[in-house]
């Protein structure tokens, strides 16, 4: 039941910006929308047989999705009209209109009404252009109108107050909209539901959790009803901050104010999944079965996820296989997080099957189930499956990323099959994909492996006149080709170029440079690449470890070499 405001005298203490202007015309129909006479300078020469038709009649056949040209058409075949239409008919044009959000619209035309003689706004119209000045982030005009209404004579009603709230809360000023609310209370003007609501979110949006509640529970002392999407955003809210602990004390809270559902549910099973309580999340998703509220895709992607995530394959497939009896149909998420799973694990033939049975089910892979399962088979070295795959991939209209193309290429060029990458770099091009340094530090990489330095090292080159730069990544790569073919001279002015550009070099690049130089006989300079290495705060790997104390056992290195690196 909407309860009216009982006088104007009480109203103009809910704000002093209600009662700053005496009218529309100061605070609206003279700012700044103009664009509405463009519209008109056109004509209606070309005006389609729809708009030819009576207003009666374009009122009749409906106004859902009208586009700005026919609604300028329409309020000009209305206003020259006589008798003038009720304003019944110009707020049903309105309404249409700010529901396809042309806010800027609603406002021109209303613009054109009050300069129209015989037209009277009534408390219905002055509320859709409070809501599109809200929804424009122009509080200011807003209360001017609520200015208008009030000098009309006209009692605002909870509509009026809940869009003047939610423009507040769009705008972070959550405290005046609060304190709006306070005073309709004392005014016997009770909030609806969707004051509450708006309330609630934009204190949740700004993590005042505890307001939130307590607005709530005072609310209810007023006769406001809250409903599960009351406490949707206040637990949204503690879940983020991740406390989870008392997200479950709200729900035992609330248990008794409103019906849980399924969506207030998931939010604290994803929140236990993420901080990995995840039997603590199956137990709260069997207590929402207990009580009679079934799970849905969400819930069951969101355990699924979870699971495979911690190496737990099998509950996952377990949970998948549950979804399936109980009709709740996977989605691509789901059957992507268990292929990831799997292809984890090293269990290709269980994700493959999996991926068949998405394809019989009508479940379409996207780029990352085909990524997924392509990187995993090519690290099986079974590269004909893969290349079959990325072939199927494109063939059914899914796009590879450049995640995509890299995994096929670093696959292909571990395997020594370098001028097949090559070919599919050659496919990014035509598809205008830019590869960027990553996919160029593939095949670099790639070529050097393949003992095709020198091409290595042209493509390395060409990389500027490509319009890319190399990374600390690429460097490395090709000085750790260089020191491979024996080139050690171009390796250390190539190490010197990088810093000259501004590159630090990183513990692998020290590393390969240390390594190169001790198995070159380069002793002095291993030493000085090792001193420049531990002042920026790395140190020698594995390799380098295990080449000092082979290098230490046959004699061609002291005891003072290791402790130097130790």
């Amino acid at each position: 039941m909407v309860l009216m405001v009982r006088s104007a005298k009480a109203l103009r203490s809910v704000h002093p910006r209600f009662m700053q202007t005496a009218t529309l015309t100061t605070a609206f129909f003279n700012s700044r929308h103009e664009f509405f006479l463009s519209c008109c300078e056109r004509g209606f020469s070309s005006l389609s047989s729809e708009r030819n038709l009576s207003y009666k009649e374009r009122l009749r056949s409906g106004l859902v999705g009208i586009k700005k040209d026919d609604a300028v058409h329409l309020l000009q075949s209305m206003l020259q009209s006589r008798p003038l239409p009720t304003i019944i008919d110009f707020t049903r044009l309105l309404s249409a209109v700010a529901k396809t959000k042309q806010y800027d619209l609603v406002l021109s035309l209303c613009r054109q009404m009050d300069a129209t003689k015989g037209v009277s706004f009534e408390l219905y119209t002055l509320n859709i252009m409070i809501n599109c000045f809200c929804r424009r982030r122009e509080l200011g005009f807003a209360f001017s109108v609520m200015g208008k209404i009030l000098k009309l004579g006209y009692e605002p009603d909870t509509i009026t107050f809940s869009t003047l709230v939610n423009g507040l809360c769009l705008q972070g000023r959550v405290s005046e909209a609060v304190a709006i609310v306070d005073r309709m209370v004392e005014m016997k003007v009770r909030p609806n539901l969707v004051t509450l609501n708006t309330l609630v979110n934009g204190l949740s949006l700004k993590g005042q959790v505890s307001e939130a509640v307590a607005l709530v529970d005072r609310m209810v002392e007023h006769g406001c009803e809250p409903n599960a999407c009351t406490y949707g955003p206040v637990l949204n809210s503690i879940c983020k901050s991740g406390n989870t602990g008392l997200a479950l004390d709200l729900l035992k809270h609330v248990e008794s104010k409103v019906k849980l559902n399924v969506v207030l549910y998931s939010m604290v099973v994803d929140s236990l999944c993420k901080e990995g309580n995840l039997d603590d999340a199956l137990n709260l998703f069997n207590e929402m079965e207990t009580k009679g509220i079934e799970a849905n895709v969400i819930t069951y992607n969101t355990l699924i996820g979870s699971f495979c995530r911690a190496g737990r394959w099998d509950e996952g497939a377990k949970l998948l296989s549950d979804m399936i009896t109980r009709n709740i149909n996977p989605s691509v998420v789901t059957f992507s997080a268990l292929i990831d799973c799997f292809v984890k694990e090293g269990k290709l033939k269980k994700a493959k099957e999996l991926y068949n049975e998405m394809m019989a089910r009508g479940v379409d892979p996207d780029t990352i189930t085909y990524s997924t399962l392509i990187q995993g088979f090519c690290q099986a070295g079974k590269l004909d499956v893969a290349k079959e795959l990325f072939q199927e991939m494109v063939s059914r209209g899914v796009e590879p990323s450049v995640v995509t193309y890299g995994i096929l290429m670093d696959g292909l060029c571990d395997n020594g099959e370098v001028e097949e990458a090559l070919e599919i770099l050659d496919k990014m091009h035509k598809c205008k994909t830019d590869p960027g340094i990553g996919i160029y530090n593939i095949i670099i990489h790639g070529m050097c492996n393949a003992s095709k330095v020198d091409d290595a090292w042209n493509l390395f080159c060409s990389l500027p006149l490509k319009g890319v730069k190399a990374d600390v990544k690429t460097y490395t790569i090709m000085i750790g080709g260089l020191c491979k073919k024996g080139s050690l001279c171009e390796a250390d002015m190539l190490f010197k170029k990088m810093k000259d550009e501004g590159i630090a070099p990183n513990d692998c690049t020290y590393n390969t440079m240390i390594r190169a130089h001790l198995g070159g006989s380069g002793v002095a300079t291993s030493v000085e690449l090792i001193e420049e290495m531990k002042r920026c705060g790395f140190s020698a790997d594995a390799s380098t470890m295990k080449m000092v104390i082979d290098m230490l056992s046959d004699g061609r290195l002291n005891k003072s070499f290791l402790d130097m690196l130790s």
